[in-house]
Order: structure tokens, then C-alpha cells, then sequence
């Protein structure tokens, strides 16, 4: 990822968080194959596990899952199938890559202050992402308790982890949580089966506000005050980050 200063994050609790807000992922994995292609990507919802959200230095370890009949599952299987001395662990790294729901394209005309005295002004798309750089342990041997427990762990947590935080779904003024063992148990074994786990170890965690912090504060204010006049959901969130990215800027 090409992150410039004005546009880092280095604060690992700003990434892990949105991680946590934002849990659909796309895993991209490079495996050799004469069947399947080199380079693969699939949208996967992950959950984040930390031991200390407070934490200043903690990467974290993300746990998904993947259909069986996926090509990028049957390249991992055939890889790990053909060097058994790899334990199931991916030989090279995976990159794992999560984006904030909210991001825009951003017309010129938002820029009060630079367009109307020079006029060097090009649109821009501002956006929020982390990507995670990991080494992927796989869980794809259907016949194993150790698998089946790693599934059965993972799809609850993760089914927990999004009927609470994204759905909201709470005994308190919300309908409760529907929750693994509200389906019929021969039905999620057989469901177990059709898919295979992944854990994934975080060994480098980079990310990137591009909320207009780079513009002048007259143009930054156009552009919230742009975004506001769009008046929906995803401007108005937008617009909160600009403004939000550019006080910690000045705070800096």
C-alpha cells in the first residue's frame, strides 16, 4: 500500500478498530498451480482476536472461513496436500485487505479555497483501508475433530461478533441474537464440511485515513461542508472523518 505521511496510520488500535467496524475482508493469496491461477482473491468476514484492546503494540490473529468448492480453497488444499512438511501453514505470506464503508468521490467544486484563486484542482476519491500481511495456518481435513472444533469455534464467534456490533442485536431495547445453535446441528455439521478454516497470524498491520488532509484548511472545510450539502448517510459519514482527520492533524 503507498500510504504518504499526511495520509498514515500508525496507531494500531485506529487499524484494529476498523477491522473490527468493517470484518469483511478480501483475502489474496499467490500459490503456484497448473489448475488454478497464481493470484486469488475472495471476500471473507473475518474476526479479529486480541488479547488487549488497549494495546499499543498487539497485531491480533484473524479467523474466517472459505467454501470448499472455491478455486482459491482447492489451490490452498492441493499446495499443503503436496508438502505435508509445511504443516498446513502457507508457505508465503497472505495479504488480507479491509476498507471503512464510507468513502467517496470528491469533486473540485467542494475546494472554496484553492479552485477560485488558482485553479490547480483534480478530483480525488477519499477512503479509509487496512492491510494486513500474515502467515495463514488452514484447517481443510473434514474428518478431523480438530477441524470440526475450529470451525464450530469460528462460526460462532464470528456470527456473535455480527449480530452484536453490526446488526446490533441485544436483550436490551433489540431483538436477541440468532446464535449457531438455533440451527439444526446435522445441518451445520454437514455445512462444516463444505468449508475449510483459516488463521491467520498478523505479522505487519498498515493503513491509511485519505480524508483531504493534505488540503488547506479553507478547501478541507469546503469539503466537509460538500459533502454535509449531499445530505445521505455515506456523505454525512465523510464528512465526519474529514473534519475528525483533519483536528488530529492540527493537533499534531
Amino acid at each position: 500500500m503507498y500510504i504518504c505521511a499526511a495520509h498514515a496510520e500508525a496507531d494500531l488500535r485506529s487499524l484494529r478498530r476498523i477491522i473490527h467496524k468493517n470484518p469483511l475482508g478480501i483475502l489474496t493469496t499467490g500459490i503456484r498451480s497448473s489448475l488454478y491461477p497464481f493470484l486469488q482473491s475472495s471476500h471473507i468476514p473475518f474476526i479479529l482476536d486480541v488479547q488487549d484492546r488497549s494495546s499499543e503494540t498487539e497485531l491480533g490473529c484473524l479467523r474466517g472461513h472459505l467454501a470448499r468448492a472455491n478455486p482459491q480453497s482447492k489451490a490452498i488444499i492441493d499446495t499443503l496436500t503436496a508438502n505435508p512438511q509445511l504443516n498446513n501453514i502457507l508457505e508465503d505470506e497472505v495479504l488480507v485487505i479491509f476498507s471503512v464503508a464510507a468513502h467517496h468521490y470528491v469533486t473540485p467544486k467542494f475546494y472554496t479555497e484553492t479552485k477560485p484563486t488558482s485553479g490547480k484542482v483534480v478530483p480525488t476519491w477519499n477512503y479509509a483501508a487496512v492491510q494486513a500481511y500474515v502467515k495463514a495456518r488452514v484447517y481443510f481435513d473434514s474428518k478431523s475433530e480438530h477441524t470440526s472444533a475450529f470451525l464450530q469455534q469460528q462460526i460462532s464467534d464470528l456470527s456473535h461478533h455480527n449480530e452484536t456490533t453490526t446488526m446490533g442485536y441485544t436483550e436490551v431495547d433489540r431483538p436477541t441474537e440468532w446464535k449457531v445453535s438455533d440451527a439444526q446441528e446435522r445441518y451445520i455439521k454437514t455445512m462444516k464440511k463444505n468449508v475449510i478454516g483459516i488463521e491467520i497470524d498478523i505479522k505487519r498491520l498498515e493503513g491509511k485515513f485519505k480524508m483531504s488532509q493534505k488540503l488547506s484548511q479553507g478547501d478541507r472545510e469546503g469539503v466537509v461542508r460538500g459533502f454535509e450539502s449531499l445530505n445521505n448517510e455515506t456523505s454525512r459519514e465523510v464528512s465526519r472523518l474529514v473534519e475528525l482527520r483533519g483536528d488530529l492533524k492540527y493537533q499534531k
